[in-house]
């Protein structure tokens, strides 16, 4: 043999026995079991000595089910995905992992579905980690007071159902009553707060988020928004998770030390998700053929919204979960439980809004449990009578309509209340800063307003507010955000109302009305 063959040869083997001596044989060791019966959105399977409960296991073709029922002989698995190609007889193997979501900046201005998977043409996601969907709620050492603001824009509801930071404020009704419409404008109303927004859609239209996500588009908040989406064609596994994830998602943010609200559109569909799995499971039915658990699913979902103290960063989680009554019916079962989860409801009448005062919401029926607590002292001073005074207004209103004579003081009490349902009248997309709000309101409450007309109430409430935008910022600082207000400043708004009413000669004298 020729010694450059020889030397090739050698050479060879060299690297054939080095290669053997480094290389590390690992046998990857799966458990596996088999699946015996597929139901529509669930399934049977055993073969497994040991599952954990809530445990992720993987089928065929990468479709994924969480471990819901661990029977003796069998465990019924709710599937996350289309069941097509699943069959009996395949095998299922164990990931010893429960449900996870990426979370993080690279998220926002991003539409994923259920299990936070891209769903858009935004390309890979960019996230820091991977966090169980399924985490314990803030304990009561680690939460602070609500105290500050979470302003939706919404004359009625800033005013009279305050909400704060770190909330959970439930918004009901039936359907068309505009309560997605209300969720949606609270978002947009934080393009000028510091707030990580994330809207979850669960069961519902195509149609309807396109919608939202073009409006969170058109006011540039997708770029700050997460939409977390699981269809109406989607599996009911993917509808009980996709809450859970947008939580997940939201928490991550609250850990850092900001503000998030989460908008969840809705519970109702959300709860009959969890009923069809739970029938399917074979589970006992309790109430409305709802599982005696349906409580605690929605109780630890929401008791994951908390102002965290400052020692754990001082974050917050707002939750706006919706669910949809059935002629005004807000006594059913699903609706009376999140009433008595949440800090507060706002109750959207369809009476209201068969009438046309819109946003259609019933002030007598609405409450908000955090209060004026959750107001600026200047906001709360102008519109802490408003509550009560439209109350009396509705009642008068009712004993009107018998035909009884009224005495002069009691005309004047319907006048000005008819003035101030006016004002709180709202155009959908129309949303007002707190000092354009407080000059509005405090001249309805007033009586600045009792002699203008109602056709002509609008038009008075845009003099107003462009009264306020002409003051100077240090001026409109000093009346509306300062922290003491007294009532030298409610005087000079009053007057500042006057003043523009008189200009605009919707009255024709400036004596006291």
């Amino acid at each position: 043999m020729p010694a450059t063959m020889r030397k090739t040869s050698a050479a060879f083997f060299d690297t054939l026995h080095r290669a053997r001596d480094t290389m590390k044989t690992e046998l990857a060791v799966f458990e596996l079991g088999a699946v015996m019966e597929i139901g529509e959105g669930v399934a049977q399977i055993s073969g497994f000595s040991a599952l954990h409960a809530d445990e992720l296991l993987v089928f065929p073709n990468g479709l994924m089910g969480i471990a819901a029922t661990i029977q003796k002989n069998e465990v019924g698995v709710i599937l996350l995905g289309d069941v097509g190609g699943l069959r009996a007889g395949d095998d299922v193997r164990r990931t010893m992992r429960v449900v996870d979501t990426p979370v993080g900046e690279g998220l926002l201005g991003r539409v994923v579905d259920g299990l936070g998977r891209a769903i858009d043409q935004g390309g890979p996601l960019k996230f820091a980690e991977r966090l169980p969907i399924e985490r314990p709620a803030p304990s009561i050492m680690d939460r602070a007071p609500v105290r500050a603001p979470l302003q939706t824009g919404i004359k009625a509801i800033d005013a009279a159902i305050p909400i704060g930071r770190g909330q959970r404020e439930l918004i009901l009704g039936d359907r068309q009553t505009g309560k997605t419409a209300i969720a949606v404008n609270t978002i947009i109303n934080q393009k000028a707060e510091d707030v990580i927004c994330i809207y979850c859609a669960i069961g519902q239209r195509a149609s309807a988020v396109a919608r939202v996500i073009h409006q969170l588009k058109a006011s540039d908040m997708l770029r700050r928004s997460i939409v977390v989406v699981a269809g109406g064609d989607e599996t009911p596994g993917l509808q009980f998770v996709a809450p859970y994830v947008a939580t997940t998602m939201a928490e991550y943010f609250m850990g850092q030390g900001r503000d998030v609200l989460i908008v969840y559109d809705d519970l109702t569909r959300h709860a009959r998700a969890y009923r069809e799995l739970s029938l399917l499971l074979r589970r006992p039915p309790g109430r409305e053929a709802y599982p005696g658990d349906i409580f605690y699913v929605h109780s630890r979902l929401l008791e994951r919204a908390a102002h965290l103290s400052e020692k754990c960063g001082g974050g917050s989680l707002t939750a706006l979960p919706i669910v949809e009554t059935q002629a005004k019916n807000i006594a059913a079962y699903i609706p009376t439980n999140l009433i008595s989860i949440t800090d507060g409801q706002i109750y959207l009448s369809p009476e209201l809004f068969s009438k046309g005062v819109l946003p259609a919401i019933d002030i007598g029926l609405s409450v908000s449990r955090v209060g004026g607590d959750a107001q600026r002292s200047a906001y709360r001073a102008v519109a802490s009578d408003l509550k009560l005074y439209y109350a009396q207004f509705e009642e008068l209103e009712t004993f009107s309509r018998f035909g009884a004579r009224l005495d002069d003081e009691t005309r004047g009490r319907l006048e000005r209340g008819r003035r101030i349902r006016a004002v709180l009248k709202q155009g959908e997309k129309e949303r007002l800063p707190v000092a354009e709000q407080m000059v509005v309101l405090l001249a309805a409450t007033s009586g600045q307003l009792d002699k203008v007309p109602i056709a002509e109430i609008r038009n008075a409430e845009n003099i107003l507010r462009q009264a306020v935008r002409e003051l100077s910022a240090t001026r409109k600082n000093a009346l509306f955000d300062g922290g003491s207000f007294n009532e030298g400043n409610k005087t000079e708004i009053i007057d500042l109302a006057r003043r523009a009413i008189v200009g605009a000669g919707f009255i024709s004298d400036e004596r006291p009305l």
